[in-house]
């Protein structure tokens, strides 16, 4: 399925809530991998706000990709990130919607805070 390259440069991109395993399989328990590393994936929920607009998007990263402290209200740079449209039927329902993934989120707190006194 086709992936559209998301431009973040004239966004505000915040951490919305924690980084956490992203769960494959409900009932059991079974963490999503990353079908080319074999890394464990995260979600992490971001607010994104770019045209007056702000959204709360989910994206989904591979755990070596997230780096720094990522606390909600943390600025965070989505380094990679991608959309994908998804379709499908779940127990006879149509179900359709938009996958965001990112290669790296990365935190700009220290970036923002400026370099500390010695």
């Amino acid at each position: 399925m086709r992936q559209i390259p998301v431009d973040t440069s004239g966004a505000v991109v915040m951490v919305a809530k924690p980084p956490q395993r992203k769960v494959r399989d409900r009932r059991t328990g079974e963490i999503a991998t990353d079908v080319e590393t074999g890394a464990p994936l995260m979600t992490v929920d971001v607010m994104f706000a770019a045209n007056e607009e702000v959204e709360i998007l989910s994206i989904t990263v591979p755990e070596p990709g997230v780096t720094g402290e990522l606390a909600m209200g943390t600025p965070v740079a989505l380094t990679g990130l991608m959309a994908r449209p998804w379709e499908n039927d779940f127990n006879g329902q149509r179900r359709h919607g938009i996958a965001f993934r990112a290669v790296a989120v990365t935190s700009l707190a220290d970036a923002v805070a400026g370099p500390k006194a010695a």
